[in-house]
């Protein structure tokens, strides 16, 4: 993978891993921390996708015009996607890099296959590093129980908590993950939520 600028987010910037579960305790502390991860990208010609719940579209809009970013013009220039999850599907559009955020609370809705968000994480982690395009999986902490968020930051290899990037020292591969779920029970029927 060559790369000619490093990604910076959080403090840090980005190795090899790209999948990224970051834990904040809201979304105003979100957008303090991602800011710079979005217009960086957003000044290099990346294209950015944004997956939010359809309550919160207008909200993360004006945040990112809070933040200096001319919305309108990312949009049109094709530059800027910021989807319901209802919505959800996109591509590079010609892009060298798409950077993608992801507000999680979609798993929280009462609906078939939301059950199944930690074995989708964890498989996420042999598609992802096929690609140099970071993924943000967003995680407001004011809605997920504390077993739940632990089991979730074990499927990244890269998290950011209290507004820093760090290499996770909890990651578990995904081949022992989805055995450990398996033998839980949690992936075998695919009816059990985890909690």
């Amino acid at each position: 993978m060559q790369q000619e600028h490093p990604i910076r987010v959080a403090g840090g910037a980005l190795g090899l891993e790209r999948h990224i579960c970051a834990l904040f305790n809201n979304r105003d502390e979100e957008h303090r921390v991602l800011r710079s991860f979005i217009t960086e990208g957003l000044d290099r010609g990346e294209k950015a996708i944004h997956v939010v719940g359809p309550e919160q579209r207008h909200h993360h809009v004006e945040r990112l015009r809070e933040g200096g970013i001319d919305v309108e013009q990312a949009i049109a220039q094709g530059q800027l996607d910021v989807l319901a999850w209802t919505d959800a599907a996109g591509g590079t559009s010609g892009h060298r890099r798409t950077r993608l955020l992801g507000h999680m609370e979609w798993s929280l809705l009462d609906k078939p296959g939301v059950e199944d968000l930690l074995e989708y994480e964890t498989r996420l982690n042999y598609l992802l590093p096929k690609y140099e395009d970071p993924v943000i999986c967003s995680y407001d902490l004011s809605r997920f129980g504390a077993g739940l968020a632990i089991d979730i930051m074990r499927t990244h290899p890269v998290v950011i908590v209290g507004g820093i990037l760090q290499e996770n020292p909890f990651f578990v591969p995904p081949d022992q993950f989805l055995l450990e779920l398996r033998e839980r029970g949690v992936v075998a029927q695919g009816t059990r939520r985890p909690h």
